[in-house]
């Protein structure tokens, strides 16, 4: 089997961030660092293609393909914050949630922000606590 390509990077979150040209994304990026990290009681860790992540599981589908991921993640864009919730274990309340989130788009796993200014970081908390839950839970990508 190929090596994976989603793997944790070897820059530190902090030099990663740093270099970050757009000092109000420098400072969104802040906000999602403690936010997950509180949420997932993790320290962030880059991970490739410039997403930090926080906690790790393992998944495995069907089809035999498996991997690890981050329990939580964003990565800093220029067009917009991408935030990952790939898992979902109720998406009705996630399509509830999204309702009331505020300015975004939501692509297959991947919720898609401007500006943290223009959501409800309520429930952008909320969000990302329920996609880590369904991401460790027993029956997760089976």
């Amino acid at each position: 089997m190929a090596e994976a390509k989603f793997k944790p990077a070897e820059t530190s979150v902090g030099e990663f961030l740093t270099a970050l040209d757009d000092p109000r994304r420098r400072a969104e990026s802040k906000t999602l660092v403690e936010m997950m990290t509180r949420i997932t009681g993790q320290k962030p860790r880059l991970w490739a293609y410039g997403i930090v992540g926080f906690g790790e599981y393992h998944y495995k589908y069907a089809s035999g393909r498996e991997g690890d991921s981050p329990l939580a993640a964003f990565s800093p864009r220029k067009a917009d914050l991408s935030i990952y919730l790939s898992a979902h274990d109720d998406v009705d309340e996630r399509d509830a949630l999204l309702a009331r989130l505020g300015k975004h788009r939501m692509g297959k796993g991947c919720l898609y922000v401007k500006r943290l200014d223009q959501v409800d970081l309520t429930v952008l908390e909320q969000l990302v606590r329920n996609a880590m839950r369904a991401a460790t839970a027993p029956e997760s990508y089976k």
